[in-house]
């Protein structure tokens, strides 16, 4: 029986890449750049590449938060100071929310019936203001962001911190649930709970990552556990 619900925050519960696109417009724009669609898509690709190399440990948050910006604009020739960027980025990131569908109903319901925590790789000040705008704290026992923690998923000391706060923890009676093979999914086998991957854009899956379910949206969760 599942007792302990991890959920991601990021894909999972709010629409990241909707949040992501309007951001960086919006500071392309204050910095006096064209937020081109070739930019912004090439943008989301660095960015990820960039948060992955965080998780193998390859890169420092800070390396990540003003090298994606670096990488960027040294590939287009761009003129700007990309730690002025990130800050400028971070600030416009962290105002405001968008909802993947059912996705908050979904918090609320299961907060009724397993004990919630909340698992993210964001930045504190981000994800906090995100947190905010959407008043879905109230929902959850205890809020894990990494750059708190000191670790990030999917390293076993990031859950083996956040498990030591929690009263009575058992990973047997815990499932981890998120939109990341390599941090969410990869964490929880790590830490020896059970997995589920919302994989809500049909990706194919990764031979050397195997979740033990998956579901294409937040709102179908409560059904998949109603069912072990």
């Amino acid at each position: 029986m599942i007792e302990f619900l991890f959920l991601d925050l990021d894909d999972t519960i709010l629409d990241f890449h909707k949040a992501e696109r309007i951001a960086i417009a919006k500071t392309f724009r204050e910095l006096g750049l064209e937020p081109t669609e070739e930019v912004v898509s090439r943008y989301h690709l660095i960015n990820r590449a960039h948060w992955e190399a965080l998780e193998r440990k390859e890169l420092t948050r800070e390396q990540v938060l003003t090298g994606r910006f670096e990488t960027l604009f040294r590939e287009y020739s761009i003129p700007v100071d990309p730690v002025h960027c990130a800050r400028t980025y971070e600030g416009n990131l962290s105002v405001g929310h968008y909802f993947l569908p059912g996705a908050e109903a979904a918090v609320e319901r299961l907060s009724r019936k397993y004990k919630l925590y909340l698992a993210s790789n964001g930045t504190k000040r981000v994800q906090e203001g995100r947190l905010k705008s959407a008043n879905i704290s109230r929902f959850f026992q205890q809020i894990f962001i990494s750059q708190e923690i000191g670790v990030n998923k999917p390293d076993l000391e990031y859950f083996q911190r956040c498990f030591a706060r929690i009263p009575n923890f058992d990973p047997a009676r815990a499932m981890i649930v998120g939109d990341s093979l390599t941090s969410d999914i990869q964490g929880g086998i790590n830490a020896g709970m059970r997995t589920c991957w919302v994989n809500g854009e049909g990706k194919p899956g990764n031979a050397h990552i195997r979740p033990d379910y998956e579901i294409q949206s937040l709102d179908q969760l409560e059904a998949l556990l109603d069912t072990l």
